[in-house]
């Protein structure tokens, strides 16, 4: 069953268009810099990736005997080969799915492999040796077996995260303009769910059985539906046409619908009965007042050349009274600077997936302002961060657990 109550239709979509930025020119030369060195990283990263953790777990003073340095050293330099190959026929033009779902898969691990290596490498090994335990080959196969029980234990732990289905994390938001009947309202948040190779239809369908017993006026989807077009992942998005709600689910894209077919996603949402605040917006009335539900296309949309497709708050607040408050819908949390000049009230994102593994916490805070939770910006603006329902490529949360959302508004009077 669908939603149960409708909302009202404010705004319209209008073609937006990207204006370069106006830098000086002491600021573009840094910042050319960067981009041609970031163009060197698809080449470098891998090599480290698989290089570290092969001279820490077998040239480091173990003297394995010679078939097992040899037989583990192909093994790594297949895995450096194989592993660009394969997201390369499973990303790129092909979109081969077991191909995809193999490169994701030695990635994420590699991923946990190459961080373990660094640290107890360096770390255990300083400890044992400041507690003088053995000789210098105790010591060296001590923490190989160290990395490789850690992080064997974390993929198994991180594989399982990924795909259960996630736990509701329930928050109270108190937002002084809302008004007196609105106080209680329940807004659900699902985001990033990353329909992809990995075929998860079942599991879609008990996030959304889940997402039902928790009694929504409204449920929001913040984008990144799928990896893939809205054709071959269909499937997959389906069960989302059963969500329900009293008053009305809305989307909006994110950044990896514009990587396949964005005008696609909105199409089948709309389909499935959801709402798609594309520079719009809709009111939610309840108790005799009303809260202005917005929502923006993704930053992304900007560059994509999509016509018709770029964020413009602006025209989402067209038409809206300025003395309601205003809850927007805003794939990256990066947009919360606009957000905040524009006086909305709580601003719901998602695309940071909480790091999903660790530490890729801290890269992901290099580029957001938030990595999740409730945050305060500017004078009245919340904004409120999901790690994400799904997860992206590989199939692994480590310290980053997934999350449907709870979101219960509460008014200051």
């Amino acid at each position: 069953m669908g939603s149960t109550g409708k909302l009202q239709r404010r705004g319209s979509v209008t073609e937006t268009s990207s204006t370069p930025s106006t830098a000086g020119d002491a600021q573009e030369a840094p910042r050319g810099r960067l981009q041609r060195l970031m163009r060197y990283l698809p080449l470098v990263a891998p090599v480290l990736l698989w290089a570290v953790p092969c001279g820490v777990l077998l040239y480091t003073g173990q003297h394995w005997p010679l078939p097992v340095t040899l037989t583990g050293t192909g093994l790594f330099v297949l895995g450096l080969i194989g592993m660009p190959l394969a997201m390369a026929r499973g990303h790129g033009r092909r979109q081969q799915d077991w191909a995809a779902i193999v490169g994701d898969t030695l990635l994420g691990s590699m991923w946990v492999l190459f961080t373990w290596s660094v640290l107890l490498g360096v770390l255990l090994r300083l400890a044992l040796t400041v507690a003088g335990v053995g000789d210098g080959q105790d010591r060296a196969r001590i923490v190989t077996w160290a990395v490789l029980g850690v992080t064997a234990v974390l993929l198994g732990w991180g594989y399982a995260e990924a795909r259960r289905v996630p736990r509701v994390r329930r928050v109270d938001v108190e937002l002084p303009r809302l008004g007196a009947g609105l106080d209680g309202t329940r807004v659900v948040l699902i985001t990033d769910t990353h329909y992809g190779p990995l075929d998860r239809a079942r599991w879609s369908e008990r996030v959304c059985e889940r997402v039902n017993t928790l009694e929504a006026d409204l449920v929001c989807h913040t984008g990144d539906i799928a990896d893939g077009t809205a054709e071959r992942r269909r499937a997959q998005a389906a069960p989302l046409g059963t969500v329900e709600a009293t008053r009305g689910r809305v989307y909006v894209t994110g950044n990896h619908e514009y990587y396949s077919e964005a005008q696609g996603w909105v199409d089948l949402m709309d389909e499935l009965g959801w709402e798609p605040l594309r520079n719009r917006h809709v009111l939610l009335e309840r108790g005799g007042d009303t809260l202005v539900v917005a929502g923006v296309d993704d930053v992304t949309a900007e560059s994509s050349g999509l016509a018709g497709h770029g964020a413009d708050l602006a025209e989402a607040l067209d038409g809206a009274d300025p003395g309601l408050p205003v809850l927007l819908l805003a794939h990256q949390p990066k947009f919360i600077d606009r957000a905040a000049a524009h006086g909305v009230d709580l601003q719901l994102s998602g695309h940071t997936h909480g790091g999903q593994i660790w530490p890729f916490h801290y890269l992901v805070r290099l580029d957001q302002p938030a990595l999740a939770g409730l945050t305060h910006h500017g004078a009245r603006t919340r904004l409120y961060t999901s790690r994400g329902t799904g997860f992206w490529g590989p199939p692994f949360r480590v310290f980053a657990p997934s999350e449907i959302t709870l979101l219960v508004l509460r008014s200051a009077s």
